[in-house]
């Protein structure tokens, strides 16, 4: 009951935040995030062990400024729901500026897979790509446990026309979608364990990294097309990055293509280490006999 409830104060929250000037939503979302960085925390140390995985070569000063950096934008992120879900179209779409290799507004758009990846930006990424297609499109999400805030994400993500497609019965429906040239948009950088996947090298580190993309696209002849969510700085909004197509994807060998995909991540990352998703246990699932990660955590 008292979960719930916090629940419902929360949305409720989100709701009036939605209504204030962004720029004052950011920077409360930032200065939240300052503040709970100070705190020990899992997520602090998941964090911290992410980046000396992929990044060894960093002083211990960056690291830890990368990762402080990385946990304001995160609580950042969770703050700015409020506009993303709750604010007006017209406010929503003054805040996202659009860089697109592609014409989104073909209507003889080939089967297409949109690719994105957990950046902190990809929330606005995702729904702004769908405002701009001004098309339906399907959308793939993992449920959440809360089925409060489950049905409220569904609803908000689904607000200029996506179609909510379930992870755990997505396979036949996006194939479905992209038969009839519906553009899905799904992500496949993070650990959802052994199933459809294989250990390919992250900043040179196994990890379990799915191989459903290559698949799909393979069985669809969908083209994949790459898009990455931006958060610009001084608080002015985010950047929607759509990539070109990649050319000779997918392949007749998942792995490789799943190698591409992390690599092309590596390289993006690379640009803006502290917005990725650092998070998330990205080395969870380790190959057998190897000690895991995150222990100490």
């Amino acid at each position: 009951m008292l979960k719930q409830l916090m629940v419902g104060c929360a949305l409720s929250l989100l709701k009036l935040l939605a209504v204030l000037p962004y720029g004052f939503v950011a920077r409360f979302g930032d200065l939240l995030g300052r503040l709970l960085y100070k705190l020990p925390s899992k997520r602090r140390c998941i964090v911290y062990t992410n980046l000396k995985l992929c990044f060894p070569h960093w002083s211990e000063t960056r690291c830890q400024a990368v990762a402080a950096h990385h946990f304001r934008h995160v609580i950042r992120s969770y703050v700015e729901r409020s506009v993303q879900w709750f604010g007006s179209a017209k406010k929503f779409e003054k805040l996202v500026e659009i860089k697109s290799e592609i014409d989104l507004s073909d209507p003889n758009l080939p089967p297409t897979i949109l690719l994105g990846f957990h950046f902190v930006g990809i929330e606005a990424g995702s729904i702004s790509l769908n405002y701009a297609l001004k098309r339906s499109c399907g959308a793939l999400y993992q449920p959440m446990s809360n089925l409060k805030i489950d049905q409220a994400a569904k609803q908000a993500r689904a607000r200029f026309n996506a179609q909510m497609i379930s992870r755990p019965e997505s396979a036949r429906t996006i194939l479905r979608m992209l038969r009839v040239r519906t553009p899905v948009m799904l992500a496949s950088d993070m650990d959802h364990g052994a199933r459809n996947s294989a250990f390919v090298p992250f900043f040179g580190v196994p990890a379990c990294t799915l191989t459903t993309v290559s698949r799909l696209a393979k069985t669809a002849q969908a083209q994949v097309v790459p898009f990455i969510g931006e958060v610009l700085p001084n608080y002015k909004g985010y950047r929607l990055k759509v990539f070109r197509p990649w050319e000779n994807y997918p392949s007749d060998d998942p792995l490789a293509d799943a190698r591409r995909m992390n690599a092309f991540l590596e390289e993006q990352i690379e640009l803006m280490p502290e917005q990725y998703y650092w998070v998330h246990k990205r080395f969870k699932t380790r190959p057998p006999g190897e000690p895991g990660f995150y222990d100490a955590c």
